[in-house]
């Protein structure tokens, strides 16, 4: 399994400011992230709605959602008819030890303040 930590050119610092500050926060949040994982991760906090967030901002809340999606059993927990809030409930631990498994020492139970945050912050730029 290749790592973040390779020399792949993904990790190189080409691209945009914000691309070099969003790679650069990575690294240092999760340094042990698979390169599939990290390349995910980096697609989603460069998405369009999250412009407007500080790069450190938006990286969280991708890595976050990247997890939860991909490495839990929350697709399922909605599918089976249980609310967002619920089902992140339900996984916030399976979460943790993914991110903790690449060296994150940050827990996604900041995560509901965090994206309030960045609702406030894309409302007030509106």
């Amino acid at each position: 399994m290749t790592h973040i930590t390779s020399s792949d050119h993904f990790l190189g610092m080409a691209g945009t400011q914000r691309q070099q500050s969003i790679r650069k926060a990575l690294r240092a949040l999760a340094p042990g992230i698979p390169l599939a994982d990290a390349q995910a991760v980096v697609a989603l906090a460069e998405r369009r709605h999250m412009k407007d967030l500080p790069p450190t901002t938006a990286l969280w809340l991708a890595l976050g959602s990247h997890v939860r999606h991909v490495h839990t059993d929350y697709e399922h927990l909605l599918a089976d008819g249980y609310d967002r809030e619920a089902a992140r409930f339900f996984v916030v631990d399976d979460t943790d030890a993914v991110l903790a498994g690449w060296g994150c020492q940050r827990s996604v139970a900041d995560l509901p303040e965090l994206e309030e945050d960045a609702v406030r912050t894309r409302i007030s730029r509106s």
